[in-house]
Order: structure tokens, then sequence, then C-alpha cells
């Protein structure tokens, strides 16, 4: 891999490699852009297949967080960090708090949370040898697990997508496909259940399924069959990918707001669901609760000020199907368009300061 050249084509402005022999860390840490602030994103642990298949996830999840945290309104600029190696069997405490150091070293430009592979106890043992770290246990003043804060985002998010596709927000009666029952979709589905949704739910883990059903009243269907049942909203909250050309061919849900990270296979999946009519809620734009959660840490973490942040969702998605309305472009779209319009601005009004500055002590000389 020709490592400059990926960085000078999406400009990313930092990769930071990091190992420790005793502890057997292998990491590597990307920072995209820190136009609006400090690069914010959790730390993967994944058994990667090569070192460059890791390289290619942590710079492709490193942007992802920029235009994440731009959406959400974030002051906070778009980084990620991966591990390499087993979460489940090469974990250990000397490990973590090496990553910490590292994490240190670059004195904030970085800051990290949990993310797949990773827990809350991992990131208290980063914590040892670090304050940039976010999503650390509440007993240090933090929000802990963000899944219930990510769950209501999706939640007041989808009520947008319900405006847009049927002229109201109300979910009762509405029947919701939910791919996926994790920790996330299933605080969700306790929204939904709430204001009276018929839920239809799948997931390869079958307990998972089984307490939705027990719980909510819902309806399990097997996991190849969830794409072609007949629903008002389909929630993506498993893997991503999962909007190909495979499932588009069998979907028949008006609306699609889920909890997945990466939903469309392809853009071209995105401009589809365009020409089929159907309201899609572009993924980064709705699930931003968890890190919106963590983000209030920095600021002294409270819980009601968080939630209340996370509403914005609801404003933020249905901003998107403006733009994409008014511009006549696929929302995923217009989601970009609205990040990337926010950091331009951004970008513009600290030039026009520096340069305001420097002609300021121009004169002065």
């Amino acid at each position: 891999m020709e490592l400059f050249a990926k960085m000078v084509e999406r400009d990313y402005e930092q990769v930071v490699v990091c190992q420790d022999k005793t502890s057997g860390l292998k990491a590597i840490i990307a920072i995209h852009d820190t136009t609006l602030g400090p690069a914010l994103g959790g730390t993967r642990m994944w058994k990667y297949a090569t070192e460059e298949e890791a390289i290619e996830d942590v710079l492709r999840l490193a942007r992802g967080m920029t235009y994440k945290n731009a959406a959400a309104g974030l002051n906070l600029g778009g980084g990620k960090a991966v591990i390499i190696g087993d979460p489940r069997s090469d974990k250990n405490e000397e490990m973590f708090r090496a990553f910490g150091r590292y994490i240190q070293g670059l004195n904030g430009r970085y800051i990290t949370a949990e993310d797949v592979g990773t827990t809350v106890e991992d990131m208290d043992m980063i914590h040892q040898e670090t304050d940039y770290v976010t999503g650390i246990s509440p007993a240090f003043g933090a929000s802990g697990n963000p899944s219930p804060v990510t769950a209501y985002g999706v939640y007041v998010g989808m009520k947008a997508a319900a405006k847009e596709g049927f002229g109201s927000e109300d979910l009762a009666g509405k029947t919701i496909a939910v791919q996926g029952v994790g920790n996330v979709a299933y605080n969700l589905c306790k929204y939904l259940h709430k204001d009276g949704a018929e839920l239809i739910v799948t997931d390869i883990h079958k307990p998972s399924v089984e307490r939705a059903v027990a719980d909510f009243g819902a309806t399990a269907v097997d996991p190849t069959e969830i794409y072609s049942i007949k629903c008002d909203i389909f929630a993506p909250c498993a893997l991503g990918g999962v909007i190909n050309d495979d499932s588009l061919a069998k979907l028949k849900a008006s609306v699609i707001a889920g909890a997945a990270n990466n939903q469309l296979k392809e853009e071209k999946h995105g401009v589809r669901l365009q020409e089929m009519g159907i309201v899609y809620a572009p993924d980064y734009v709705i699930n931003a609760g968890g890190v919106i959660n963590v983000a209030d840490e920095l600021n002294g973490y409270n819980r009601d000020r968080a939630f209340k942040k996370v509403e914005g969702i609801y404003d933020n998605v249905a901003r998107v199907f403006e733009i994409a309305k008014e511009e006549n472009i696929p929302t995923f779209q217009a989601a970009d368009r609205m990040a990337e319009q926010r950091i331009e601005r951004v970008r513009y009004a600290r030039g026009t300061f520096l340069q305001n500055e420097h002609h300021i002590l121009s004169r002065k000389k």
C-alpha cells in the first residue's frame, strides 16, 4: 500500500503506528480532519487478516467520524484507532495501558472511546494513562455504556423519517422490521413498543430474538426473510452493507431508518433508493447518539443534557431530507453535503481570522 497516496487522496492529517513488544500491542491511530476540533472516534479491536486490511479499515472509519461529528453539530473532528488482535483472547491490561500512553503522546489531538471489540473496562485501563478517553465507567464521572443513548437517537431520527415518509411522526400501528437485536436495537425496540409499533425481529443470536419476543410481543423471522417482509419501516441494526442489489430486489419497506453503520453496500444503492421512492435516513446521521453522548463527557458528563442534545438528531435527519429535495440528490449525498458545508464554513472563518491577524501584525511592524 502507498500510504501517503491514500492519505493525500482523502486528505488525512496523521497516521500513527504503535507497538509494544511486551504486551503484544499492534495499533494504528488515524486522524482525518481536526477543522472542527480534536478528533474523536472509538478504538476497534479486530483480528485483521493483514496489516493492509487494518490500515484500510482505520482510514475508512476515521473519515466516517469526521462526517458523523460534523453532521451531529459537534465541535470535534474525525479519528479512529484499531488494535490488531482477537478481542476474545489477546487482551491484557498492559496492552491497553501502553495504548493509552500513545494516545497521551498525541496531547489531545485524538480522543478515543469504545467500539467493536472493546468495552468500558478496556477504556478504564486506557484511562490509567490518559484523560483523552471517553465512555469510561460512571464511577469516574463518565457515561458508561452508550447503547441506550444511541438507541434513543435512532428512535427520534426514525420519527423524523416517518414524518417524511408518511406525513406523520406517529409510529403507533406501524410495522417495523428490526434486523439485529443487540444492545442498541433492544433499547430501540423498547421505545417502539411503547409507541405502539408492531415489531418483526431477526438475529443470528437466538436468545436475543427470544428476549424481544417475550418482552415486546415481537414476531420472529429467519434472518434470510427479513428483507422480503412487508413492513412500513426497515431498521438495519446489525451488519453494514445490507442495502445491496439482492436486498433491494426484495425490500417492501417505505422507510429505512436503523442503527447499523455503512448500510449502503455501494453509493449506487443510495441512488437506487431515491429512484424507488424509499425514504432513507443516512446511518451516520441517525446513529450519532453514542458519539454525542460521550462527547458530553468532555464538558463534565450530564445525562439529561446529553439526551437533550441527542434529540437534535430529529432536526438533523429532517434537514438532510430538505437538502435532498432542494438539490434533487439522494439523501446519503445530502448528508455528506451538510457535513462538508459545516466544515468548510469553519475552515473559511478560521482562514479569514488568521489573515486578519496577519494583517494586523504586519501593520504593527
